[in-house]
């Protein structure tokens, strides 16, 4: 694939910073010349931000948009996600695989600036050969990240400090609550990958999923963004596949395979100490899934939404 994530989300995070003072975003440049916009935390950011913010980890492969979501006939403010480059938008650049540990920072990143890096093991199993002048990367944290992260990153990516911008928003902010709602097609991919079903086969994604208002503080901000995914989010997948092996694993690829499904995503995060590594990895994905062949046009579907558990975890 010779589409460069980095570069497209460069033009994407220009645009962005070019219009700071409207979208209530603040640039700066750190020490080495890094470009830092924060999205939420010291400045209120907004909705626009996060959905821009969204785009941006995508590699500007994917859209993202708002609309009413009705779940069981109730009412919730809601986003949709489309792309038709499923593997290389969503996991290539979108997924938070890379977890950000220096002294006491710590940040889970994604955005394309993972694909120059290759952090993870994932990227064996995709056909990204990424190459790129600058770097992107996008952090899920409420602490602006230090210089030496900064020069630490670039040097990773293979870019000059100078070339890189760093996004990042609190969990618990409108842009932080947006840009996690955002990752429901992104969900359904990794699934799929965790399943070891090849997901280059998917040939295009479509997913909708209620905004959770926004949380007092982080913790409950990643409950609350959890639920909104793995209890009202809905997605549906075209592949390259035939019927007989969308059916055989379908049944596999929402939340409710999970044995930890069932519970606000804060109470199944605290019987595990707060350790997501603790957690099935099964129970990341949406709610409901619909797989398509474009062998044959049919349709396999599996879970539900669980209003109960949205009303629950949204009510605080």
């Amino acid at each position: 694939m010779t589409l460069s994530l980095n570069d497209r989300a460069r033009e994407l995070a220009d645009r962005l910073a070019d219009e700071a003072d409207a979208l209530r975003v603040a640039v700066s440049a750190l020490d080495g010349g890094t470009r830092v916009v924060d999205c939420g935390s010291a400045v209120p950011g907004g909705l626009e931000a996060g959905r821009r913010f969204a785009e941006i980890t995508m590699g500007g492969l994917g859209s993202v948009a708002f609309t009413p979501v009705a779940l069981e006939g109730r009412w919730f403010p809601g986003l949709t996600v489309v792309t038709d480059h499923p593997a290389l938008a969503c996991l290539g650049a979108q997924y938070a695989g890379w977890q950000i540990k220096r002294d006491d920072y710590f940040a889970m990143a994604s955005g394309p600036g993972r694909a120059l890096i290759r952090a993870e093991d994932l990227y064996d199993d995709l056909d990204v050969d990424e190459r790129a002048s600058a770097a992107v990367l996008c952090l899920e944290t409420r602490d602006a990240p230090p210089p030496e992260l900064a020069a630490d990153v670039a040097e990773r990516a293979g870019v000059k400090p100078g070339d890189l911008t760093l996004l990042f928003a609190p969990t618990a902010s409108l842009a932080g609550g947006v840009q996690v709602a955002a990752r429901i097609v992104e969900t359904a991919l990794h699934k799929l990958h965790e399943i070891d079903f090849d997901v280059r086969r998917v040939v295009s994604g479509y997913g909708s999923c209620p905004l959770p208002p926004v949380a007092k503080n982080d913790g409950e901000g990643i409950g609350r963004t959890n639920d909104a995914v793995l209890y009202g989010g809905r997605v549906e997948l075209t592949v390259d596949a035939p019927d007989d092996e969308l059916e055989a694993i379908v049944e596999r690829v929402p939340s409710s395979a999970s044995d930890d499904h069932g519970e606000p995503f804060g109470k199944v995060l605290e019987a595990a100490d707060w350790d997501f590594y603790k957690i099935d990895p099964l129970l990341f994905s949406p709610a409901e899934i619909r797989l398509v062949s474009v062998d044959s046009g049919r349709s396999f579907e599996a879970g539900s939404v669980a209003l109960d558990v949205i009303e629950r975890s949204f009510r605080g």
